[in-house]
Parts: structure tokens; C-alpha cells; sequence
């Protein structure tokens, strides 16, 4: 390259909505020795996006998606090629057919106003008004989002590939990856059909191919590509003369699983109703075999005769006209409907953006090009979207497929923020579950651990006790043994499965020194400290909240929130070997025994000294409870007396049962995961990946007392210097009087009539007699007493 060359080598995989952004983005960032490679011709490649129906809708439970789409959506609104706009903004439209899905769609105008984009709840007579076509006796009111609209996907690759190609950008039409080369563990360039290219980074954006590429550095995607059927009508006769493309909103139909777009005379219908139809990345035609082009399969009448017989309910004025073309589109879905973002935890360099649909392409494309240049997001908090947050069982062929199919089936779905996901299932289960099913436990799914909710085993316990009934929604996979089991633990001692939290060991001569150096606080203290600590990200970002317990001179242990914090330690861990990180989760377990009773329940099984003095808070050391070899660390989720004991797997069962004994005649109970958030939001303890999120800081979620600005260096000091002087809001408690209004999270906060926060967590708080829940608000308003 020449002197205007500058950045890393860096090849992108593909050149459909993702990888074209990502090159316009990355470009603009100063990063110019860009090449992008696709098999297929520009700017129609054959993938996902040459298809694409193009209709953006920004509503999504998750703030992240939102934003990714908004800034899609408004990046998309300001390009053209040649005059030709490539954002269509006519508005998007969600209709309710049924009272339930009215119901969901006033929290889905929740979320979207929590998120900041503005939307509003419209009566049958309002939806017929905006869209005419739509029958008014079958319509109960609708969802309205003025900035939705229709995003001329080929256009907007073509507008994107331009302004790249003029800072220096090189794009490489029908090169077929053939392999990706790597030494020592790093990308070193890829191999195509014409010859090899060079590269400090390759970044996958090759969609539904991902699979096939990643598994080129040995990993493991875990994205089924799927058809969903696309049709075309002819001229509808209501519809004569419009001449422009489109005049009326995006529409969806979610009880019909459908969706419509204008397109002049005629319309588009998209349908999710039909069985799924997973294809292998592997069988994708190539360019040159396929038809139309390798993403489209051939249209199947039968699956879609349903869908057309409810257009025609919903849109009298199609019966006067027909189906005339239709295709099976394929496109990615994932176990979690979340995108796969983020760099291989094996090979350097080796970045993928996979599993991105065109409503949030521009925005992702946004944030690879700042996580790649500067080393973190500072855009958009990615911890849903991160590759590396499966679980080993979660990237299983058989799992995968399941989890996709079962996305398909549901994406259209009203699904309750509780619901367990379907089969494979139980996964895991902790070797407390044999006795947990005895005491009649409702499971629900933690990373595919099997958890009690509640016990039917403490139905008695609900007799004389005033527990308020939430409304119907809220008492889905509720049940008023929840409030009870609340209440006992803060009366008697309850017993509680800890055992599907993430346990990381850290281990080594260089090992204090490390952990030092990645966390806010001070853990390289006297053998049996336990410290709350932080990991940031270089911005300052709270990356996870952890407990690092100093088990020995050179052994931690560290409760931790998941994949991504093993990721993070690894990434991070020094090359010479002084340091190991390996997760033990499964082959261990822990029993949360908490309650004021608590000590007369562990004191006569052990002759160690667990008395107040014995063993202080936030102090950990090994002991025999019974003939168990434990250890227990002194601190509380729920805010009582107590301690966390571990043990291996193999004498789970052994500890739970040796408890019981000594809890059931203190008139004890066990307990289950609805009791326990109850009781941690009643103390205020925070829950990261809800209440706070790489987007804030300590000072901001009300943790500046985790960080020790006074000790040595580590990860995000320097931001927390700058961050800690202006604190503009704050993650605020907030009590609801009323217990038939529950509160679930994502809900938006109004101060009058203006919305200013969300709420993050919520529960109804059974010692303190109200609903509580956590809200991110402005500093100024987070104030006690403000109302």
C-alpha cells in the first residue's frame, strides 16, 4: 500500500448489508487496507441480503437490537445511489386481532418508548385509517412506529460499497473462500479461488455461510440457515395507479404470523407460519449452480396456502388477486435470536459478524468497526450479542438445530420473559435435583441448568400469610409459594440451589498479580478474603460484578456471570504461562443456607468455628459439615446471616441431605430462584446483564464502593478518572404501592408525561409489602421522595 494506507491488513468475508458496512464504517475510522471477498457479483451477491424484503421494525425487548436497528434506520435514510433513495420511511404498523396480543402490544410500546424511539397505540379505526386495506371488524388496535420503514437492501450495499471504494477500500467480486491461514494460533491471510490475500484480520460477515467459514479455524457457530416464504401478488385492484413503490406502513400480522409490504400496484407477504425448513450451510448451492441465486429455494405452494386464505381475512381487498411469484428465502437464525458477534477465543484475529439481519446491519456494521479500532464498543453494549457466550452444550449440532427451528416457530410468538425454552431439556442438573423433584420444585432453565423456581412442597406454608396476587401475566410460572418461601427465609433458614452460577478457578504464581490488574478492587488480600469486585472495559464500562475469593498463595476462586467472563479472563491472560483460568462449575456445587437461623443449622455439624469472630463477613475458609469437605464463604444474596458452601459434585447430594436434617427440625425450609430475587431486590443488590450493562459505569449503578481508585493500574482506571466527575443518571429503587400493578422489567418511566428511564429489574418485595424495581434514570430525578 501506499502512504495514505493505514491499519491493520484487513480482510471482511462477504459483501452483503453486514460486510458492506462494516467496510464503509471501518473505513471512515481511518482503517483503509480493506479488502472485502464475495463469490458472487456486486452489489446483488446471492446471500441473504439480495432478497431481503427489506421491512425494518425497530420495537424489540432488547434496548441493544433497538439501537442497532435506530442507527440503521437513520444511516440508511441519509445514502441514495444516483438520487434513488435507500430508505423508504412510510412508518410500521403491528395490528392485533386477538385481546392477548393487544395486551403484548402495550408492552411492546413500552420497550420501544423505554429505548427512546417514539411510537404510538392506535384504536381499529386508526390502523384502517393509516393502512385502508386492512379490515376494521378483524382489527383491535394497532402499534404505530412513525421512523419504521423499508430499507432497499442491494441499493444500500451499493451506497455503502461506493463511499468505501473512495477511501481506499478494494472489493473483490466472485472470490470464493476456500480456506482461512493461520500461524501460531493467528489469522494470517485467506484463500480463494483466485489466488491468496494476506491479513492481520479476516472478519466473517458471510452470513447464511457462516457456519462453513468458521468451522475453517475450527469454530463452531452456532446459526441454522432457514427458508421463510417471501410472495409477490399481482396487481390488487384497490390498489390501481400507485405509482410510487410504496405509500402505506410496513404492516405485521403477528397472530397470522405474517407481514406485508407495498410494492406499487401489488404487495409483498411474508410468512412464519409454515414448518420449518433448516438447510445446512454446507448444501447452499453455489453462484453459479443455483437458479435465481443460492439464498433462494424454490417456492412451496402447499406451505403457504394457509397464510394466503388469512390475507385475504385480514386484507378483503386481495381476493381480487392472486399469488404470482413467491420464493423460500433462506436467512440465519440463532439459539437465542441474538446476533454472533465478536473474535474467536482460539484464533487471533479471526472476527465474526454473523446472524445480522438488515434491520440492524448499518448499526452492527458501526459497532465491529469500533470494537476492531479502538477495542471496545463504545456505541452500543454488545454483552447479548457476544460469540462467546454459549455454554459448551449450547453449540451441540443437535441443540442448535432444535433452538433455531424452535425460534422460527415462535418468532412471531407473544412469549412470557420467563418462559423456558423448549426441548433439549433438562440439560444440566445439579446433584440436588433427585431431592429437589421430591419436594415437587417448578424448574425453570439457567444455562441449561435445571432450577427451582418454588417448591409445591411449601404449599402449606402460604396458610395466613398475605400475599398479593399479581395480574394474569405477571402470575404466569408465578406462584404465591414464592412470597412464601420470601418470607420464611427472612423468619427461620432457608436452603438454596447456588449451583448454576458460573465458578471459575484461577490458579498460579502469577495469578494475584493478574486479577489485580483486571479488577477495580483490592483481592490480592490475606488467604480466606472474599472481595465484590468489578471487571471494565478500557471505557470504564462495568464488563461483569464478581466475587474473587483467595483460597490459597497462588488459588482464587471467582463467582463470575457467565461465558463471557471466562472469555475475558483468557484474553487477558499472560503469555508466559504463570496464570491458568479454568471454569469448574460443573464439577461443583453450592448450597446457599441463609436466614437467621442460619448458624444453630451449620455450628453443631462442624468443628470448625463458624461464629461470628470465627469467620467474618466476606470471609471464606475450608471446613467439615459432616463428613463433607467444604467451602463455605461467609456473604448473602438475600441479606441474612449465612454462607455460601461448595463442594464437588460427587457430594452434592451428601451436603444437601446432611443440611435438611439439620434444617427441617428448626422448622427450615428449601427455596427456589422466585424467592430469591425478591429478596436480593429488597436489599438492593444489583444483577448484572439487567441492572447494569457494559453502557454504565460504577458511579452510575451505584457500585463506586467496588472500585479502589488508590491501588495500582487496571483495566478502565483511566476512563473512571474522567467518568467519575459527571454522573448523569443513576440506577434508581423505586416502590410501587399498588400490588396488582406489577412491574417485569423494560418497562418505561415517565416523569408526567415524559418517559426519562426503564426499569431494569422488578419484583413485589414480601417482607416490605410493595412492588420494588430497579429504573435508570436522569441523576436529577433519582432523588428519595421524588415521585
Amino acid at each position: 500500500g501506499g502512504a495514505a494506507m493505514a491499519g491493520p491488513r484487513v480482510v471482511i468475508i462477504g459483501a452483503g448489508v453486514v460486510g458492506a458496512a462494516l467496510a464503509d464504517e471501518i473505513s471512515a475510522r481511518g482503517w483503509t487496507e480493506v479488502t472485502v471477498v464475495d463469490q458472487g457479483p456486486l452489489p446483488a451477491t446471492g446471500g441473504s441480503t439480495s432478497h431481503a424484503p427489506g421491512l425494518v421494525f425497530q420495537t424489540n425487548s432488547s434496548k441493544t437490537m433497538t439501537e442497532l436497528a435506530r442507527y440503521t434506520v437513520e444511516k440508511f435514510c441519509s445514502l441514495d445511489v444516483d438520487g434513488r433513495p435507500c430508505f423508504l420511511q412510510v412508518g410500521g404498523l403491528e395490528v392485533a386481532t386477538t385481546p392477548e396480543r393487544l395486551t403484548e402490544l402495550r408492552r411492546r410500546h413500552g420497550w420501544v418508548t423505554a429505548w427512546g424511539v417514539e411510537a404510538e397505540l392506535l384504536t381499529a379505526e386508526e390502523c384502517v385509517r393509516r393502512h385502508p386495506l386492512v379490515d376494521g371488524e378483524r382489527v383491535l388496535g394497532g402499534l404505530l412506529v412513525p421512523t419504521d420503514g423499508l430499507a432497499k437492501a442491494v441499493l444500500a450495499v451499493e451506497a455503502q460499497i461506493r463511499r468505501a471504494t473512495e477511501r481506499g477500500v478494494t472489493f473483490l467480486a466472485r472470490h470464493e473462500v476456500l480456506d482461512v491461514l493461520q500461524t501460531d494460533g493467528e489469522v494470517s491471510g485467506v484463500v480463494t479461488d483466485q489466488g491468496e490475500i494476506p491479513a492481520d484480520i479476516v472478519v466473517c460477515c458471510a452470513g447464511i455461510w457462516g457456519p462453513k467459514i468458521a468451522r475453517m479455524v475450527g469454530m463452531d457457530l452456532p446459526l441454522t440457515p432457514l427458508a421463510h416464504q417471501l410472495a409477490w401478488t399481482g396487481p390488487v385492484p384497490a390498489l390501481a395507479g400507485q405509482t410510487q413503490e410504496a405509500v402505506r406502513p410496513i404492516l405485521r400480522h403477528q397472530d397470522g404470523d405474517l407481514y406485508y409490504r407495498d410494492r406499487f400496484d401489488g404487495l409483498g407477504i411474508g410468512y412464519y407460519g409454515h414448518r420449518p425448513m433448516p438447510v445446512s450451510a454446507d448444501d447452499i448451492l453455489s453462484v453459479d449452480e443455483a437458479e435465481a441465486m443460492p439464498s433462494v429455494l424454490k417456492f412451496t405452494e402447499e406451505d403457504f396456502e394457509a397464510a394466503w386464505s388469512e390475507t385475504q381475512a385480514l386484507l378483503p381487498a386481495t381476493r381480487e388477486a392472486k399469488v404470482e411469484e413467491g420464493i423460500n428465502g433462506l436467512f440465519s437464525f440463532t439459539t437465542d435470536n441474538f446476533p454472533l458477534l465478536g473474535e474467536s477465543r482460539d484464533v487471533k484475529g479471526f472476527w465474526v459478524a454473523e446472524a445480522v439481519w438488515v434491520t440492524h446491519s448499518a448499526g452492527v456494521g458501526r459497532a465491529m468497526a469500533e470494537w476492531l479500532v479502538d477495542g471496545y464498543c463504545s456505541s452500543f453494549d454488545l454483552h447479548e450479542c457476544d460469540v462467546n457466550r454459549f455454554e459448551p452444550h449450547q453449540l451441540s449440532p443437535e441443540y442448535v438445530l432444535a433452538r433455531d427451528c424452535q425460534n422460527f416457530v415462535e418468532v412471531y410468538d407473544i412469549l412470557h420473559p420467563l418462559q423456558p425454552s423448549g426441548d433439549p431439556r433438562p440439560i444440566r442438573t445439579s446433584p440436588f435435583h433427585a431431592r429437589q423433584r421430591e419436594k415437587g420444585a417448578f424448574f425453570l432453565e439457567a444455562n441449561g441448568w435445571e432450577r427451582p423456581q418454588w417448591y409445591e412442597a411449601n404449599a402449606g406454608l402460604v396458610e395466613g400469610r398475605n400475599i398479593p396476587t399479581p395480574n394474569d401475566w405477571a402470575a404466569q410460572f408465578w406462584s404465591p409459594i414464592v412470597g412464601a418461601e420470601a418470607q420464611a427465609t427472612r423468619e427461620t433458614v432457608a436452603m438454596y440451589d447456588m449451583s448454576a452460577l458460573k465458578r471459575l478457578e484461577v490458579s498460579g504464581p502469577g495469578a494475584a498479580d493478574f486479577l489485580e490488574r483486571l479488577t477495580t478492587g483490592k483481592v490480592a488480600k490475606s488467604v480466606g478474603s472474599v472481595t465484590y469486585t468489578l471487571f471494565l472495559d478500557h471505557d470504564g464500562g462495568i464488563r461483569s460484578d464478581v466475587t474473587v475469593a483467595r483460597l490459597g498463595r497462588d488459588l482464587f476462586q471467582i463467582g463470575a456471570n457467565g461465558n463471557v467472563d471466562l472469555d475475558w479472563l483468557t484474553r487477558h491472560l499472560p503469555a508466559d504461562g504463570t496464570v491458568q483460568v479454568r471454569d469448574i462449575t460443573a464439577g461443583t456445587c453450592c448450597i446457599g443456607l441463609w436466614g437467621p437461623l442460619a448458624r444453630k443449622v451449620l455450628q453443631p455439624l462442624t468443628d470448625a468455628d463458624f461464629s461470628g469472630d470465627g469467620l467474618k463477613y466476606f470471609r471464606a475458609r475450608r471446613a467439615y459439615v459432616g463428613s463433607v469437605p467444604v467451602t463455605a464463604m461467609r456473604l448473602s444474596y438475600v441479606g441474612e446471616l449465612g454462607w455460601e458452601l461448595y463442594t464437588t459434585a460427587d457430594q452434592g447430594q451428601k451436603l444437601w441431605d446432611t443440611l435438611w436434617a439439620a434444617v427441617r427440625p428448626l422448622g427450615g425450609i428449601v427455596a427456589g430462584r422466585g424467592a430469591f430475587n425478591s429478596l436480593r431486590l429488597e436489599k438492593g443488590y444489583r444483577s448484572f446483564g439487567t441492572d447494569m450493562t457494559y453502557e454504565y459505569d460504577p458511579y452510575e449503578a451505584g457500585i463506586g464502593f467496588a472500585v479502589r481508585l488508590d491501588k495500582g493500574d487496571f483495566i478502565g482506571r483511566e476512563a473512571l478518572e474522567r467518568r467519575k466527575e459527571t454522573v448523569r443518571r443513576r440506577l434508581a429503587c423505586l416502590t410501587i404501592d399498588d400490588p396488582q400493578s406489577v412491574v417485569m422489567g423494560k418497562e418505561p418511566v415517565y416523569d408526567g408525561d415524559r418517559p426519562v428511564g426503564y426499569v431494569t429489574s422488578a419484583a413485589y418485595g414480601y417482607t416490605v409489602g410493595k412492588g420494588i424495581a430497579y429504573a435508570w434514570l436522569p441523576a436529577g430525578l433519582a432523588v428519595p421522595g421524588t415521585p
